[in-house]
């Protein structure tokens, strides 16, 4: 039986693509946006911010799909460096992607009401192993095994995402009847 996904740590737009409208209940903001689909959200965004006034409060980083992780850590580094009261994180971007700032912005102390996410694709998930700890990044839904990259073990891609780590928790599909046998 599947959980109500409010009731666990994923959160709905890891699930299904999203795009919220922009945060205006702040005074400045950063948006960081991945690929081609994450750029056309933060065009969207910076014109509802836009037509409040508050684009000279703004900064967008855009990244290519292929070199997202080090360029938009960076990018909030820089961003929460000269945050202010009153500032805003908009993600735009693939949902496995999102979950990595996600954690990585929560880990500097940014609340989630101070974030909003928009997901272009939630086809891909990071799957860390309960066992190993290795993360394996495949085209997985919720509920289905993948094998992991490091003991090769049927892992189920559970319920839960880490606010740490940014991964979903997969574990040994057949672990009862592995002790059993």
């Amino acid at each position: 039986m599947r959980p109500a996904l409010e009731l666990t740590s994923v959160p709905i737009w890891a699930t299904t693509v999203t795009r919220p409208a922009a945060d205006l209940s702040g005074r400045f903001w950063t948006v960081i946006a991945v690929g081609d689909a994450g750029a056309q959200v933060a065009r969207l965004w910076t014109a509802e911010i836009a037509a409040t006034g508050g684009e000279s409060r703004l900064r967008v980083h855009t990244v290519p799909d292929d070199d997202a992780v080090d360029p938009a850590s960076a990018a909030l580094r820089t961003a929460l460096a000269d945050a202010r009261v009153g500032w805003r994180l908009m993600i735009a971007g693939p949902a496995a992607w999102c979950l990595k700032l996600r954690a990585e912005a929560t880990a500097a102390g940014v609340a989630d009401d101070e974030m909003a996410v928009a997901t272009t694709d939630v086809g891909m998930r990071s799957v860390r192993c309960a066992h190993c700890r290795a993360v394996t990044t495949a085209a997985v839904e919720l509920e289905d095994t993948v094998v992991c990259g490091g003991c090769s073990r049927n892992l189920l891609v559970y319920y839960h995402v880490s606010r740490r780590q940014g991964d979903h928790l997969g574990f040994m599909v057949d672990a009862e009847a592995q002790v059993r046998s």
